[in-house]
């Protein structure tokens, strides 16, 4: 009935309903009279300023509905169902205008959910309310409106409980959730949640909640199938073409409740709601977001007690690196590893820490790329989290999925030095604690943390090998090609090298850079560590790293272990350049003499391990080679190369020197008759698999820096009068090893004659147990530790032992034609390198220095660029003398100094007698390369002293300026007087 004096706006509303008597009869639609609200829309749309009165009348209206309808009035619940419909109709109509009707919109649906929402048609109208409004606002007023705010998150909250329900018949359970997720999906794609950057955090913490609990509660085979489908149908069948369009074009959805006598929903269709609304969540979500995201959903794991679902984590983990935006998916692991060392300091770890670094490793693993993955932060984490897990207990349960999760880095390669780096961190952290051990450790413990410690890095760094050898072993295909996943195994070596050394056409080569031996010369000292367990696995680490990583060049043997004869490369540049490396010495040949120094110690030293003093060492133990102090000092100022070491300065580099020398010198020349050797049985056999694997992969230079070690080691047990039973038993035991290395030599270079004679001197040991296999290597995680074996007790060694027949080896190897074609030494200039004095110090020595150096101490002082040019040009060539000048002009600097009498001293082109040897041209000694550490020129200061007679008139001739020789050729004179002296002479 109209009343007067009624506002129109009141009228129009009013109008909208039936008759009170018809209200119990408008179901099941409950819709409003549509030509009256047609009225109501159009006047709202042409009259925004009364969209605030129309909204504050409807709320009144949905206030007092919802109380009695709470209370069984059935009239009311009809008449709020038709308020929401009118809600949703001027939503729609009025989306231009949207921030005038929000406050009393959601006002009313806050209303009514908070009073019925176990009435599935009132919350699904109620769902359609909210999720129109989603769909049309700009989200600005959220974070600005106090009160709209706390509307929009009550409505949030009361959706996710609705979204995560439980009771107890399945149907009605999976139809409410399935209005809960579906008003949560609105929200997740709605700019009210992107908009406000302050609201976002506090939006996702309820959302994740209500999204999770359907994922954790059915099987991983039916998560796999759902989004499988979602692929197949991208477009939700419940938000059809939502943000497709522009905002003013979009169709908002509506949710309704499930039609009896239909099939109930299945817990399949809820998670693929939930598979959706988390997709679009990740999709949208920038970096930062991303990883509030995923700290959501770890919270919500914390709060359901979801860590022990390891797989169901797992699965997680690896879809939102999935969903997340290409350039932010870095964001998903490094929140991650930040959870996990955020507890890192518990006393015991829990299901949490277990399923967190499970997860980690999962992403690592996955197909899915990582790109901006910041790797060494990544690295320098994990193992900060390992030695603090160490360091609460040496035998924490943690330790092993730490090392999985270091080793899963490995998996993508982004750039080519990623690997190197990554193992030069490992290898940087291994030898600092290889020398200082677990600070914060009790004393009793303090050695085995040490170990465990060594022992998890070591498992980590051959695991990131090895797992980037996976990703570089497919085959080269168009499909292969554009995976970015890993190779499930690795070629073998037949499928990998023919005879001619040549790589097969199906095999991809590497594609990243190899780590490089001056980088894992620094771990070689652990071959001789005083524990057996970290010395048998860094034999492991050691054989895998020979065999699968060092570069090998033109120097390795065939696919069936023997070294055939093949030209180094094509052209006398890079024979000559081969030649000289394996010759004079390159970081290979520099790795190989430390490592056969440490070989030797082993095998003869009674103390093993490093031992510091706390007194600083001093110059003539540190220093790398007499004489070389100064540019020792100076070389720590270049910057490293990519494949030179890096952040370790010369003081560390020099202590660690002189520690490693003073392990060696406990190493005998000469074994006594009662010497006693620190190895153990198995460790004989761990250094003939080191040396096989030496001399099987790199047969030129091992051949070179080895065989003067195995004489000297042959000669330390020459005594001539019979040993003490148990050193009878150790040297027994070297002549084993030594006759073996021998024989595998022979084979290699396929030299019957010393095959002939390591198998007679074998035979002529007394019998013995044979030498404990290395055991496999189990790459990417931590195995149990090794036990060594002792010596065999029953060992028949009355009679002295007998000796090896050196002098034939060396003469049949020398003579053999595969060697010297090899070497390009002529046979005896082989022997006297063969039978040249080998120290294991010596040794260790020239490993730390370069061939500048050797050039320098020749006294030639010319670059190699020189030595090869003849073999380049075939011609002689006067210019050529330019290039062992100094490449520093004439200028006035030199003119000032010459007045003040020291141009000689700081430009050796204008000296006039022959000038010394400038370090300007050489790099370090103590770091080997050609760009690590090259001195810059400085102009000394010398005491001022009388210039010379004719000085100060050969600057100003070679600048131009003085007396010019009579005659047309004098502008043509000669500019290299001090090279064409020298010639003369």
């Amino acid at each position: 009935m109209h009343i007067p004096f009624t506002p129109n706006h009141i009228q129009l509303v009013s109008a909208c309903y039936p008759p009170n008597a018809a209200l119990l009869t408008a179901g099941p639609e409950y819709a409003p009279n549509s030509q009256e609200l047609s009225r109501l829309t159009y006047y709202a749309a042409n009259r925004p300023e009364k969209i605030n009165k129309l909204g504050s009348e409807l709320e009144k209206r949905v206030k007092t509905d919802a109380r009695k309808a709470a209370a069984g009035n059935t009239r009311a619940r009809a008449s709020l169902l038709i308020t929401l419909a009118i809600f949703k109709a001027l939503a729609t109509e009025c989306r231009r205008d949207m921030a005038l009707l929000s406050p009393s919109l959601l006002s009313s649906t806050n209303v009514t959910l908070s009073s019925l929402s176990a009435d599935l048609e009132v919350a699904a109208r109620a769902a359609t309310v909210f999720t129109t409004w989603t769909t049309y606002t700009d989200g600005l007023i959220i974070g600005v409106d106090l009160k709209v705010t706390d509307d929009y998150m009550s409505c949030l909250r009361h959706f996710a409980r609705l979204g995560h329900i439980d009771h107890e018949d399945r149907e009605t359970r999976n139809r409410t959730r399935l209005i809960g997720l579906a008003a949560l999906v609105g929200a997740v794609n709605s700019e009210a949640l992107y908009k406000p950057s302050a609201q976002f955090q506090p939006q996702v913490s309820i959302i994740m909640r209500a999204l999770l609990t359907p994922l954790l509660e059915v099987d991983i085979p039916v998560l796999d199938h759902e989004l499988s489908e979602i692929k197949e149908q991208p477009n939700s069948p419940i938000l059809d073409e939502f943000r497709s369009r522009p905002t003013l074009e979009r169709r908002a959805a509506s949710i309704h409740i499930h039609i009896d006598g239909d099939q109930g929903p299945a817990s399949g269709d809820v998670a693929n709601t939930a598979i959706r609304a988390t997709s679009s969540l990740l999709g949208h979500a920038r970096g930062a977001q991303a990883s509030l995201v995923l700290q959501a959903a770890l919270d919500a794991l914390d709060e359901r007690g979801g860590w022990a679902q390891l797989e169901h984590c797992q699965w997680l983990a690896e879809r939102a690196a999935e969903w997340t935006q290409y350039q932010y998916r870095y964001g998903i692991p490094t929140r991650l590893v930040e959870c996990l060392a955020r507890d890192q300091d518990a006393p015991e770890p829990s299901q949490r820490h277990a399923t967190l670094a499970a997860m980690i490793t999962a992403v690592f693993t996955s197909p899915t790329p990582l790109v901006n993955l910041s790797t060494s932060d990544i690295v320098a984490s994990l193992i900060s989290i390992s030695i603090r897990r160490i360091t609460v207990s040496t035998d924490d349960p943690l330790l092993p999925a730490l090392v999985e999760c270091i080793s899963a880095l490995g998996t993508h390669v982004y750039y080519a030095d990623q690997i190197q780096d990554l193992s030069e961190d490992l290898i940087r952290r291994l030898v600092i604690v290889e020398l200082s051990g677990i600070p914060g450790v009790a004393k009793a413990d303090r050695q085995k943390a040490r170990t465990q410690a060594v022992r998890c890095l070591l498992a980590g760094l051959m695991g990131i090998i090895h797992a980037a050898d996976l990703h570089d072993a497919g085959k080269e295909t168009e499909d292969d090609a554009k995976t970015l996943g890993t190779s499930p195994q690795l070629p073998t070596t037949n499928e990998r090298l023919s005879h001619d050394g040549q790589s097969q056409g199906h095999t991809r080569p590497s594609r990243r850079t190899k780590v490089a031996p001056e980088i894992w010369q620094d771990t070689l000292s652990l071959l001789c560590d005083s524990d057996y367990v970290v010395r048998a696995d860094y034999a492991m680490a050691l054989v895998a790293y020979i065999e699968n990583e060092i570069p090998k060049f033109a120097d390795k043997a065939d696919a069936d272990g023997v070294k055939r004869p093949r030209p180094l490369a094509e052209g006398p540049t890079q024979q000559s350049k081969t030649l000289n490396t394996m010759l004079f010495g390159d970081s290979t040949t520099r790795f190989l003499n430390a490592l056969h120094a440490c070989v030797y110690a082993l095998s003869t030293s009674p103390r093993l391990g490093l031992r510091s003093s706390s007194s600083p060492p001093s110059p003539e133990r540190t220093s790398p080679a007499n004489g070389d102090d100064a540019s020792a000092r100076t070389g720590d100022a270049g910057e490293s190369a990519t494949t030179e070491r890096r952040s370790m300065n010369l003081p560390s580099r020099s202590r660690r020197t002189s520690i490693v020398l003073r392990m060696l010198k406990d190493a005998p020349a000469q074994m006594s008759a009662s010497s006693r050797v620190a190895a153990d049985f198995s460790d004989f056999g761990n250094v003939l698999a080191v040396l096989t694997a030496v001399h099987e992969q790199l047969p030129v230079r091992s051949l070179l820096t080895g065989i003067p070690m195995l004489v000297a080691l042959d000669g330390a047990t020459r005594l001539g009068e019979s040993y003490d039973a148990s050193t009878a038993t150790t040297v027994r035991a070297i002549k084993e090893l030594i006759a073996k290395t021998w024989l595998v030599i022979g084979k290699v270079w396929d030299c019957l004659a010393v095959i002939e004679v390591a198998e007679k001197a074998l035979s002529a040991l007394p019998p013995a147990p044979p030498f404990p296999s290395l055991p496999d290597w189990q790459f990417g995680s931590l195995q149990p530790p090794q036990s060594p074996v002792p010596f065999p007790s029953d060992v028949q060694t009355s009679t002295p032992l007998p000796d090896i027949d050196t002098k034939a080896i060396l003469e049949s190897l020398s003579s053999s034609v595969s060697v010297q074609e090899a070497t390009g030494i002529g046979q005896e200039d082989l022997l006297r390198r063969f039978s040249a004095d080998w120290t294991p110090n010596s040794a260790y020595r020239d490993s730390i220095e370069t061939k500048s150096r050797l050039d320098s101490l020749s006294g030639d002082g010319l670059s190699p660029l020189i030595k090869v040019a003849p073999a380049l040009m075939h011609a002689d060539n006067v210019s050529m003398q330019s290039l062992a000048r100094s490449g520093r002009g004439v200028g006035v600097t030199d003119l000032r100094e010459a007045l003040e009498g020291r141009s000689s001293m700081s430009n050796p082109n204008l000296a006039g007698r022959v000038p010394s040897i400038s370090t300007l041209d050489h790099t370090s000694s103590v770091f080997p390369g050609d760009q690590f550490a090259r001195l810059t020129p400085q102009r000394s200061r010398p005491q001022r002293a009388k210039p010379r007679p004719g000085e100060v008139r050969e600057v100003l001739n070679k600048l131009g300026i003085g007396r010019q020789n009579g005659g047309g050729g004098g502008g043509f004179k000669s500019s290299f007087p001090v090279m064409q002296k020298t010639q003369s002479r």
